[in-house]
């Protein structure tokens, strides 16, 4: 079982930065894809970003230039700065692994192919 922990999630105005982290108990975390995903209620997990093994990320259009995820394996950690946030932002924010240690080459944020979930952290953007 790999537990994920994620924490960073406020309130900011549109324009602010908040930084996400998500703590994976696990000591094989450098063998896996770990991505972030948002959900509004009522709506489907949409997938925001992704990273492997190696660091190669993934990043929907809708954040790309904006977002930046990264990962301290030593730390067992994964991040996800967010920068000049839109209300259209606003959701909750889950932190998620995938064996293997490389991310789908097609379709790398699907939800579906991620089995390891946190339990997610609020954000929340206002105009």
């Amino acid at each position: 079982h790999v537990h994920l922990e994620e924490s960073g999630g406020g309130s900011v105005q549109s324009g602010g930065s908040l930084r996400l982290s998500c703590e994976v108990a696990k000591n094989s975390f450098p063998s896996f894809c770990m991505g972030w995903f948002r959900q509004l209620p009522g709506a489907g997990r949409e997938g925001v970003s992704t990273i492997d093994t190696d660091g190669a990320t993934t990043y929907a259009d809708s954040v790309k230039g904006r977002f930046t995820i990264s990962q301290e394996k030593y730390k067992n950690r994964l991040y996800l700065q967010m920068d000049s946030l839109k209300p259209e932002d606003a959701g909750t924010y889950f932190c998620a692994a995938m064996g293997g240690g490389y991310c789908m080459t097609f379709n790398p944020r699907n939800a579906a192919s991620f089995q390891y979930w946190g339990q997610g952290t609020q954000v929340t953007v206002s105009s």
